[in-house]
């Protein structure tokens, strides 16, 4: 392939550029010196990443690998490829903040449910290495085996939750077999409702999975029963997971930014809808997210209108400055065009690879970028590659998904609408679903780049997935072509305003309370609603808490919002005490209270001056009624004793 140096050099300014023919062999020597030096060490080669890692030595710092063969120079386009590996080298270049982990423990503990003698073949082929248990779910006529090396019980799974190393059954027709049986298992009598907890689940009952996305459930093994290849691999996989494993914690999760609930009124719910494992559970005002279950989507993460929940492999923060670097490097290489290819390591990695080896290869222009789940990436990734300078964006699926990604053809109706309403014609965002290398490289040569930015964007913000949202909405804004103040966004946008009815609301002001972001003020000296349109989430708590249901949502962007002041929405004069003066609510609401109680209640009648406690304070209400003397069980009857036990015991002795 050829090594455009020149072009790798005005992309990654400020670096050292080397260029070799055979590093890895008869050059090793150059990389040796290279790894002896300080300083960080980009190697663009991936094939022999085990060697070089071996002749580095004791080096302190971390050697970056990247692949500039399969997804640049290997294309027929190869030739103009130098701005593309300029940007790949200055994308691996930035740095990834340590992810965190939780640890799974297994002890080998393992039930097999089967329906047939294809569960028990399973168990002796696992018995010496795994604590077996074999369930059969209406078993037909199978014979016992000749020595019980591992129970073997009926019952069928009702319900299953859990995890790895913890998983809890619950089973009905639950029986063992009696030692007595003879040419077919004999049963004690069954039961329903039995538990049972163990650390791994062999599925072969070929009926409906326990555990929604269950490739996803690890820990869950599922296999055809009829497929004795299948069957074998999940025997084999579930050999080995005995010990303790580090899984990494994919979301980090603050409570205190959660807008699921107030006061028992559900609000933001997005979480709940889009977890596709069911790894996320309402908990009070908030919702719990399990990291024994999580299997890292992120798709909470990229829906969260309050950054509660936020992508850790990598955060939002670090993708963005990725993203920068990489388009930056291509535009100061002179680079044309760029089209951002999104894909994950596992498929997309081995689709483009293909195309590489058996193909036409990437277009010169078409940049990827690796990511742990395509679904984990957000608006703000969007918003930003278009404000650093991309002309389009294409996310990279499987065929068949692994599970669902409503949330990020929702997320893409809302790059849509956002392009569109500031000048991007075309279709700038959309998905590849294919497994089909070729397909693939179709789709790719065949997109029509639209026209970029004229000035690329060069911001570089850190901080909550929600705040770097608002700073790359407003960079995008400053470059598009065609700028506009307000954008209508599809219904479900973490973005937007509340429209209130003004006649009817009443300023009671449970909104206000109800709001998790601020977004709705009061006013500490007179009543009055306040909005800050900046700061609202749609999360809908204000509309379900109203009393009078004249809140509705509107969901848009303002880029005038992040500048504004509060917004009045309503305000009144405030009731005042005439008694002491003091204000003590809004002056129309006491009035129309007063006017449906005065004469109407035998409390309140018309031509008692009791009537005036309604315009008073609560100080002075009580002060009024102490000095009238007013006593509201005057005239009425007592009530008579209530009866005992006693009473009754004593009646019948008198009898």
């Amino acid at each position: 392939m050829r090594l455009d140096r020149g072009a790798v050099e005005r992309g990654c300014r400020g670096s050292e550029i080397k260029t070799f023919r055979h590093l890895c062999r008869a050059e090793i020597g150059r990389f040796r010196d290279a790894a002896g030096a300080e300083g960080p060490l980009t190697v663009a080669c991936t094939q022999e990443a085990p060697l070089f890692g071996n002749e580095a030595g004791d080096r302190a710092e971390a050697i970056e690998f990247v692949n500039v063969r399969e997804t640049a120079g290997w294309s027929k386009q190869g030739a103009d490829a130098g701005p593309k590996m300029a940007a790949l080298l200055a994308a691996a270049a930035e740095p990834v903040p340590a992810i965190p982990y939780v640890t799974l423990s297994s002890d080998g503990v393992i039930l097999i449910y089967g329906r047939d003698e294809t569960a028990i073949e399973a168990g002796k082929l696992l018995a010496d290495h795994l604590d077996v248990t074999v369930m059969i779910s209406k078993p037909a006529d199978i014979t016992p085996p000749s020595t019980s090396a591992f129970p073997v019980v009926k019952g069928t799974i009702r319900n299953a939750k859990g995890h790895f190393g913890a998983f809890e059954l619950t089973i009905d027709d639950f029986a063992a077999p009696r030692p007595s049986s003879r040419d077919a298992f004999v049963f004690d009598a069954p039961r329903s409702g039995a538990t049972s907890r163990c650390d791994l689940v062999l599925d072969l009952s070929g009926g409906p999975a326990l555990f929604p996305a269950h490739d996803l459930r690890d820990g869950y093994l599922r296999a055809d029963p009829r497929d004795p290849a299948a069957m074998l691999r999940a025997v084999l996989k579930a050999r080995d997971l005995v010990g303790s494993f580090d899984k990494p914690q994919y979301i980090n999760f603050a409570p205190e930014l959660c807008a699921h609930s107030r006061s028992k009124l559900t609000g933001c719910h997005r979480c709940l809808d889009l977890c596709p494992t069911g790894a996320i559970v309402p908990d009070g005002d908030h919702v719990r997210i399990s990291a024994e279950i999580c299997a890292g989507c992120g798709q909470c993460a990229a829906a969260c209108p309050t950054s509660a929940a936020s992508y850790a492999l990598p955060p939002a923060d670090t993708l963005l400055h990725k993203l920068r670097a990489m388009l930056q490097a291509y535009h100061q290489a002179d680079g044309a065009r760029p089209v951002v290819l999104i894909h994950d390591g596992q498929h997309g990695t081995e689709l483009i690879d293909a195309l590489a080896r058996h193909g036409d290869g990437l277009p010169a222009n078409v940049l990827p970028l690796a990511v742990n789940e395509i679904t984990q990436v957000g608006l703000e990734a969007i918003v930003a590659a278009f404000a650093y300078g991309a002309t389009g964006m294409r996310f990279l699926l499987r065929a068949k998904p692994l599970h669902d990604t409503v949330g990020l053809t929702q997320t893409l109706a809302m790059a849509e609408a956002i392009l569109a309403g500031l000048g991007f014609s075309g279709r700038r965002v959309a998905t590849i679903e294919t497994d089909d290398p070729d397909a693939l490289g179709e789709a790719l040569y065949g997109i029509e780049a639209g026209a970029a930015v004229a000035q690329p964007a060069t911001f570089r913000t850190v901080g909550k997935r929600r705040d770097v949202l608002r700073f790359a909405l407003s960079e995008l804004h400053r470059v598009a072509p065609a700028p506009v103040d307000v954008i209508a966004l599809p219904e479900g946008a973490p973005l937007g305003a509340v429209k209130v009815n003004v006649e009817g609301c009443t300023l009671c002001l449970s909104c206000v309370s109800a709001c998790p972001t601020g977004a709705l003020l009061d006013d500490p000296d007179r009543p009055a609603l306040k909005f800050v349109e900046d700061a609202c989430v749609q999360c809908g708590l204000c509309k379900a808490t109203c009393p009078e249901k004249v809140i509705t949502l509107q969901p848009q962007i303002d880029f005038r919002a992040s500048r504004a002041t509060p917004r009045l929405i309503k305000e009144e004069e405030p009731a005042l005490c005439i008694r002491c003066s003091k204000p003590f609510g809004v002056k129309s609401t006491i009035e129309k209270v007063a006017a449906k109680l005065e004469g109407r209640h035998w409390m309140y009648p018309a031509a008692a001056s009791r009537a005036d406690a309604i315009r008073m304070c609560a100080d002075c209400r009580v002060i009024t009624m102490s000095e009238q003397q007013f006593d509201p069980f005057a005239g009425v009857p007592e009530r008579p004793l209530p009866r005992t036990t006693d009473d009754y015991l004593r009646e019948r002795d008198k009898k």
